[in-house]
Formats: C-alpha cells, sequence, structure tokens
C-alpha cells in the first residue's frame, strides 16, 4: 500500500499543474523599429557580408541579385507574401530574441537594452553570410520609436571556437549563423554571456564581441547536444536536444553569481520528448563552470516553445510561452478558405509567466504564480501606434501581440515590463496578412503580476 501512495504521488506531481491565476495587463507604450532596418558590416569583415541571405532560397542555392527572392510565411496554400525580398544589401538587424536593461555609468537603468540578432534566416544551412550582433537600442514610448544607439558584431580571433566557422579563414573571424544561433543575452561587467540553440552553448564575449570562452552543454552528468552541433557526424542520430530547441531563455541572479539557461523545448529521450518540462540549468559564472542544479519547468498544453526568461528579483522570474501561431484569431480562416485573406494558424496562446525559482516540488519543478494573456491587453487610451489586420467587429480597446514569436520580456520596474517580438524578417507576417512584421516593443502595466507570490 505504501508503494502504491508513493507511485501515486508521483504521478500527480508529474502531471499538469493547477491552473495559475490570470492577470490583467494594460498598454503604457507601443514603439516601432521598421522591418527594413540595415546595418552596415564592419569595414574588416568579408565582402561576402555585404550581401546578406544569399542562401535563404530554396534549396539554399546561391541567389546573389537583391531582392529577388521574395519573401513568404511558408509554402502554399498556407503561404502569405511579406512584401520583402532576399537577399538584402547589408546586414538585418533583425531577430530580436532576448533583452536585458542596459545600465548606466552609475550602474543604474538608463531606459535603453540591449538585444541580439539571431541566426539569421532560420536555420545553419542557410545564414553563413548573416552576421551575429548585439545592440543597444533606446525606445521612445511617447514618439513610438526605437533608436538604435550601439551595434556589437561577434568575432572571435582568439580562436577559442574549437570548431571551424564560416568566415575561418579571415583575420578578424566574424561569426554568422552558420555557427552559432544566439537566442539569449545577460550583460555583465565585462561583456555579455549569451545563449545559442546550435550546440547548445553559452558563449562569453567581452565589450567588444570578442568570444572569451564556449561552454559545452551538461545536463545530470551527461553531455546534451543537439543535431546541429559540430562534434556529431551525418547522420546525427545520438542527440537530446530538438533542433531549435536549445538555451532560447537565460537569466541572471541579481548579484551575478549564476545564469539559469532555460532550453526553448523538452529534452529527447529514445527520440521522443520526455515529457512536457522544460530544464533549467545552473551555471556558475565566476568558473564558466554548471553547479550539477538542474530545475524544471512544466509548460501548458498549446504551448510549444518558450521565448525568453528574465529574473524579477532574487527567485522570481518571467518566461515567455508560446504557440508556433500568428496574426489575430477574429481573421481566422474559415473552412475551405486559404489565405492571402485570412490566417491559416492564427496566435492563440501567447504568455507571460511568472514563476517562483525558490519553491521546488520533490520532482525538481518550479512553481508557476500567474500569467498575463498578452492575446488580450487592455488599451483604454488608445495609445496603440497599429492595430493590424483584424475584424472589424474587434473592440478597439482590445490590443494583441499576435506573432509567431515573442522572445523578449524583462521587468522595467514595479509595475511595468517591457516584451519584444522576434520578426524572423522576411519570413513572419502576424501584424498584418501580407505585410512583413517590424520590430515592435510594448511597455505593459502589470503590478498583480510581478506582485504574485
Amino acid at each position: 500500500m505504501r508503494r502504491l501512495l508513493l507511485t501515486t504521488t508521483a504521478l500527480l506531481l508529474a502531471g499538469p499543474a493547477l491552473a495559475q491565476p490570470r492577470f490583467e495587463a494594460s498598454l503604457a507604450g507601443h514603439a516601432i523599429l521598421p522591418a527594413f532596418t540595415m546595418a552596415v558590416p564592419p569595414a574588416d569583415a568579408p565582402r561576402d557580408a555585404l550581401v546578406s541571405g544569399k542562401f535563404a532560397g530554396p534549396g539554399n542555392r546561391r541567389t546573389d541579385r537583391p531582392g529577388s527572392i521574395a519573401g513568404t510565411t511558408g509554402a502554399a496554400p498556407a503561404g502569405r507574401p511579406t512584401g520583402i525580398s532576399l537577399p538584402f544589401i547589408g546586414q538585418p538587424v533583425q531577430g530580436f530574441s532576448g533583452i536585458a536593461p542596459a545600465a548606466g555609468a552609475d550602474g543604474r537603468s538608463s531606459g535603453a537594452y540591449w538585444v541580439l540578432s539571431d541566426n539569421g534566416f532560420g536555420n545553419k544551412r542557410n545564414s553563413p553570410d548573416a552576421m551575429l550582433m548585439l545592440h543597444r537600442i533606446r525606445p521612445d514610448w511617447p514618439s513610438g520609436q526605437v533608436a538604435l544607439e550601439q551595434t556589437i558584431f561577434l568575432s572571435d580571433p582568439d580562436r577559442r571556437i574549437p570548431f571551424r566557422i564560416a568566415y575561418e579563414g579571415t583575420e578578424r573571424r566574424y561569426l554568422t549563423g552558420g555557427d552559432f544561433d544566439i537566442e539569449s543575452i545577460q550583460p555583465t561587467a565585462g561583456g555579455f554571456w549569451l545563449g545559442d540553440e546550435f550546440g547548445p552553448f553559452l558563449i562569453e564575449v567581452d565589450l567588444e564581441g570578442r568570444v572569451r570562452q564556449m561552454v559545452e552543454t551538461v545536463i545530470d552528468g551527461r553531455p546534451i547536444r543537439s543535431p546541429d552541433n559540430p562534434a556529431l557526424q551525418v547522420p546525427a542520430t545520438a542527440f537530446e536536444s530538438q533542433r531549435s530547441g536549445g538555451f532560447e531563455g537565460m537569466a541572471q541572479s541579481p548579484d551575478g553569481r549564476r545564469f539559469y539557461a532555460l532550453l526553448e523545448k523538452p529534452l529527447l529521450a529514445n527520440g521522443q520528448p520526455e515529457g512536457r518540462f522544460l530544464r533549467i540549468a545552473e551555471l556558475d559564472a565566476a568558473r564558466g563552470a554548471w553547479t550539477g542544479r538542474v530545475l524544471r519547468y512544466r509548460i501548458e498544453e498549446g504551448t510549444t516553445a518558450i521565448g525568453d526568461f528574465n529574473m524579477i528579483d532574487d527567485r522570481r522570474a518571467l518566461i515567455i510561452e508560446r504557440d508556433d501561431g500568428e496574426g489575430d484569431p477574429s481573421l481566422a480562416c474559415a473552412a475551405g478558405a486559404n489565405p492571402p485573406g485570412c490566417f491559416a494558424t492564427p496566435a492563440r496562446l501567447k504568455r507571460i509567466y511568472v514563476v517562483d525559482l525558490g519553491a521546488v516540488d520533490e520532482q525538481g519543478f518550479v512553481r508557476k504564480l500567474g500569467y498575463v494573456d498578452l492575446m488580450a491587453i487592455r488599451d483604454p487610451e488608445g495609445l496603440a501606434r497599429t492595430q493590424g489586420d483584424r475584424a472589424p467587429t474587434e473592440p478597439r480597446d482590445r490590443f494583441t501581440f499576435p506573432f509567431f514569436t515573442i522572445e523578449s520580456v524583462a521587468a522595467v520596474d514595479g509595475e511595468h515590463v517591457i516584451v519584444g517580438n522576434d520578426n524572423n524578417l522576411p519570413f513572419s507576417a502576424g501584424r498584418h496578412l501580407t505585410r512583413a512584421d517590424d520590430n515592435e516593443l510594448i511597455l505593459l502595466r502589470v503590478p498583480e503580476l510581478l506582485q504574485a507570490r
């Protein structure tokens, strides 16, 4: 009987958690960086980097003529044109896949934020000419504009990366989306720590973007690799991290001593997801080594991935959960209808959860305290810069964030959070039916979420 009770208890712990409360979110600001925003490569970068996206067309075959490949959200019949074409002259400032406040000279928040441009065009094969970049941006809520204050290009001049990179035979050895898919960022006094999905790896760079070290992933005492890990041979069969399932989120303890790296998708066991939960691995910042502590984060039904992960205080954190849909549900395709006049798979689940890393159950699951729904944001003051394409019957005071990938969230103060999308230029169109998404930032008033305990 005792064994039966223990088994039943374990099953209950492993099953779905109790429903968490939903808190209200009100729009307090909306700022936009236009989709077609380009950066000029450094003067010492290879000439190859002057035109990016040359391998992002069908079959990853080289296409040198700028603007000759039309951007779409996918193949027919569900795909829609986005109105922006590849290749690009320059490097697109796109794909904001992590955010962290940028401190001023006094160490306090400056009103600016560090963000990063991820892999480039979606995978390792099509992004060897997409330079990896960090950006310091400043949203101006009254004007609705976003200032691009600084861009840092990542490089490996000291050959700290132990495998061949795309720009191997160059002096500065700039890094590209053929080398890493950087998805999370935490600034430190001497530079930044970045989370990657290809390895997955954690990478430390200095203030000029030069690699200081690369840390391979170890969980439960064993190496964790994705099918894109350069240590694997084709066919890659011995991997546990799903493709595009690496370190999408990474939080930093307020004292800077610990990093908490969160996988985007469940690990695999015998080729199948090990459960509806994700792993959070702890790294000792001073040693640049894993501590061996691993927590578990349970995801909701309908969630396909997390988007970002940042601490509020010494134990509570914000985590984005999302599905793979995009577009307002009021324009969902009716039976028998196809785009471009409707959204084939509209957004449904886009949420920000607050979790308590200090409240862990017997199986290592952190406690979820509640969430706000990014598909039901109140906008009584009419602060939205655009509502996008949606049914005319929708209430004007309801604002949504209907993007495929929402990958930036951070606490601003005791009442507000900042949230941003990854616009996957030129392949995502969630705000409008046939227009590429901009980089949008929103300021949300969420006092109940930030006070939840």
